[in-house]
């Protein structure tokens, strides 16, 4: 029972995760095999061999590293997560992360070979203009036109920093973008401390934003973010094989350069609960557990040891947490490689929505029990119909897919790279919901998919 028998059979219908709570997944799939199909169907193969998608959904090509950008600038690479915001005359705000770390080539950035366009009005606009060289990690902007297809402008909105690998919009139409990273000053060829979060107004205009990191939300190797709109709490990833879920509560809701108070997850009732289930199943996958939250303080960990001090204070252990998304009054984050068999896990906790609230539930959403239809949960989002979407992000020759599931935990594939063995991130979608974005990290390439979304099958 291979992946392409799964795929021509039922489209992975209901064969992922719809009532998988107290059996195995082989059991389930005797049971459910045929007739139910949920998704859109069997991926056709793509003749460009970019993306294999389901009939009646196309792609195009919108974006491509190295190009000359409006600012002169050049598109850097490895292009990671992103969002999409409201513009004019129903353009799309994309702001699009660039996980890019210090042993990259100058060509990889944005200043070209020997950094030759970067100018001293550029570089005192940057976080960390480098020993030597700038750090080129960062963010992009690019504006779009669903009419046409095309991007119609598009700039370095932030510079100078590293690794920036994920992170999530906010209800106030900003970008928080992460470094995925602890380096330090220390000995390296950094002028400053990196690990932090930074801003990134989400706006036509072309310009190149001063990069101010948000040190009060920790220094570590962030990951996502997500923003509750009721509260403005927000809820951090860390991807780290022993790392935490962190809660940010801003002192002013809106501006979190006014700083605020640090928080860790912990499980009611057990200390430094493992929810990793490597070695047993002990977080049961389908069960509410209460939330409490521990404060932290030194957030800015010189010794890179937040989340030993959040674990010391009861704090719940995760397997490298990384997309992270809220919808539905919930929020959503994926654990790459946790579960029994290390293919990944999808939590969803569901705060109270209370100002102030030491509480809310989480809940082991799904756990993947077989690579061929989830593997390595990466950057996720969530569409208008409730669905997670998830890039994966394999690790391996496999193909890497974009995976959806039901609320009701039923799983189906969308996409499939057929170019290479690149990981998929950045998923989005548009703010009305035709389209979704998506970037082939190691290709350097920007994919808007549009299809029937509105079709899907529910088993």
């Amino acid at each position: 029972m291979n992946r392409r028998f799964f795929i021509k059979q039922a489209g992975l219908a209901a064969l992922g995760f719809a009532g998988l709570r107290s059996y195995s997944l082989f059991a389930a799939e005797r049971k459910t095999l045929s007739p139910t199909i949920v998704g859109y169907g069997a991926l056709q193969p793509d003749p460009a061999r970019i993306l294999d998608l389901p009939e009646g959904f196309s792609y195009r090509v919108i974006a491509k590293k190295g190009r000359i950008m409006t600012d002169g600038l050049r598109l850097p690479t490895r292009p990671d997560g992103m969002a999409a915001f409201p513009g004019k005359d129903g353009r799309v705000i994309l702001v699009m992360n660039h996980e890019i770390d210090i042993s990259a080539k100058d060509a990889d950035g944005a200043f070209d070979r020997d950094h030759r366009l970067l100018t001293p009005q550029i570089q005192d606009q940057l976080y960390d203009a480098g020993v030597k060289n700038p750090m080129l990690g960062g963010t992009t902007t690019h504006i779009y036109n669903p009419a046409t297809g095309q991007i119609e402008a598009e700039y370095l909105s932030l510079g100078g920093t590293e690794r920036n690998c994920a992170g999530g919009s906010t209800p106030w139409g900003t970008w928080i973008t992460c470094e995925e990273t602890d380096n330090i000053l220390t000995g390296g060829a950094w002028t400053q401390d990196h690990g932090y979060n930074f801003e990134v107004q989400a706006t036509e205009k072309v310009e190149l934003q001063k990069a101010i990191p948000l040190k009060a939300m920790g220094r570590f190797r962030h990951e996502a973010v997500a923003v509750d709109p009721v509260t403005s709490h927000v809820y951090q990833t860390e991807d780290i094989p022993d790392g935490a879920i962190y809660r940010f509560i801003p002192r002013t809701p809106g501006r979190l350069v006014d700083g605020g108070l640090l928080q860790a997850l912990a499980i009611k009732g057990i200390s430094k609960c493992d929810t990793r289930n490597w070695e047993s199943s002990t977080f049961e996958e389908g069960r509410s557990y209460d939330v409490t939250w521990v404060d932290l303080d030194e957030v800015e960990s010189p010794k890179d040891d937040l989340r030993h001090q959040a674990q010391s204070k009861g704090a719940a252990i995760f397997a490298r947490a990384e997309g992270m998304w809220h919808g539905n009054g919930e929020i959503y984050f994926a654990c790459t490689n946790g579960g029994h068999i290390k293919e990944g896990q999808i939590f969803r906790y569901r705060p109270s929505g209370k100002e102030g609230d030491d509480g809310g539930t989480l809940e082991l959403f799904v756990e993947s029990k077989d690579a061929s239809i989830l593997s390595y949960a990466d950057n996720l989002t969530i569409s208008n119909y409730g669905d997670v979407i998830i890039a994966e992000d394999t690790y391996d020759k496999r193909s890497c897919r974009i995976v959806g599931i039901t609320p009701q935990g039923q799983c189906y594939h969308i996409a499939s790279n057929s170019y290479n063995s690149s990981e998929l991130a950045g998923v989005c979608f548009s703010p009305d919901y035709k389209t979704l974005f998506v970037n082939i990290q190691k290709t350097g390439v920007t994919v808007a998919i549009q299809g029937p979304w509105a079709n899907r099958r529910v088993g």
